[in-house]
């Protein structure tokens, strides 16, 4: 871990932050409810425009990069949907359908039913299954993310995991596609209708973490989502618990390591949820000036591949069960 300086967002950065984040996020509400478009989403549809803008502007450039931040790269075209629908049981639609998202791109595969709450407001999803992709990052990569030490090689490895999550999404529902039911893919970082933490929680990839990030039983925070919506009739996959949430609890490695010092101790009400929550009026300035970020999963002490088994190994026995697999 680096000694970071204390951050201070420049005064024409905070000129572009024209209205607090934090209550679109719901930030406060006992009331559960959709989530609002935020930072991620088409700058029509929130008031963080500008500050897009100046993210992608002094964004950092891989090579191979795409000329736009957050754009996608060599992915397939949606093909129509067959019009002879395949039948079959649920249980081997839904083996046959991770073993596809397994085979070329994606590491590790949840399946749950859809949840209007997974539904950003303004949006319509009419499929009743979510499929959700986790794309693992390089870990000597992701250690070098953006920040005032380093040119960020970790920022390369970010994009070729959304690049991955993409080809994947894409790839996931042209197959299914060939199969004779809907499917739309939902690919990062630039949010569509589709909020990906909730459903990848609920199909079993892992626990959320004081970072406001996913922890992964197999991959720690190091890793990314892509989605998939459909109608091909699925069998869910259950949600884990291995610990990551009671470790978050006492652990301060990324409230520490955060440069503008977005991460509470504490869980706090979101939507009608109590659960760990990042300042989006600290974090976004550092983001867009810094033209990314993951420190905070990149510190984490379940992202490092030699300390997860020992964490999950003293989570388990705290928690009084087997380890996961």
């Amino acid at each position: 871990m680096r000694n970071r300086q204390p951050y201070k967002p420049k005064p024409e950065t905070l000129s572009l932050l024209k209205v607090s984040g934090n209550p679109i996020n719901g930030l406060g509400e006992t009331a559960q409810r959709r989530p609002s478009p935020f930072f991620w989403h088409p700058p029509d549809r929130h008031p963080y425009g500008d500050l897009q803008v100046a993210a992608r502007q002094s964004s950092r450039r891989c090579p191979g990069a795409p000329e736009s931040f957050g754009a996608a790269y060599n992915y397939p075209e949606l093909i129509p949907v067959a019009g002879t629908r395949n039948e079959g049981p649920s249980g081997q639609f839904a083996a046959e359908a991770k073993a596809f998202a397994l085979s070329p791109e994606a590491d590790a595969v949840g399946i749950t039913p859809m949840d209007p709450l997974y539904v950003f407001e303004g949006y319509t999803i009419n499929e009743p299954w979510v499929i959700v992709l986790g794309l693992a990052h390089n870990y000597e990569l992701l250690k070098e993310v953006p920040s005032d030490e380093t040119n960020g090689a970790g920022v390369c490895d970010i994009g070729n995991q959304y690049a991955r999550g993409t080809r994947a999404s894409y790839a996931l529902s042209n197959w299914i596609r060939s199969q004779g039911y809907r499917a739309s893919p939902y690919p990062g970082p630039m949010a569509n209708a589709l909020l990906l933490i909730p459903p990848a929680i609920a199909s079993g990839l892992g626990e959320l973490g004081k970072h406001g990030s996913m922890i992964s039983p197999q991959f720690g925070s190091g890793f990314r989502l892509a989605g998939v919506t459909t109608d091909m009739p699925l069998v869910a996959t259950a949600p884990v618990r291995f610990g990551g949430d009671e470790f978050c609890e006492t652990c301060r490695i990324c409230t520490r390591e955060c440069p503008p010092a977005a991460i509470a101790e504490r869980k706090q009400m979101v939507r009608g949820v109590e659960r760990w929550y990042v300042d989006f009026d600290k974090c976004i300035p550092y983001f867009a000036e810094s033209a990314s970020c993951g420190i905070c999963i990149a510190v984490c002490p379940w992202t490092r591949p030699q300390v997860r088994p020992k964490l999950l190994s003293t989570m388990a026995r705290r928690l009084g069960h087997a380890p996961p697999e």
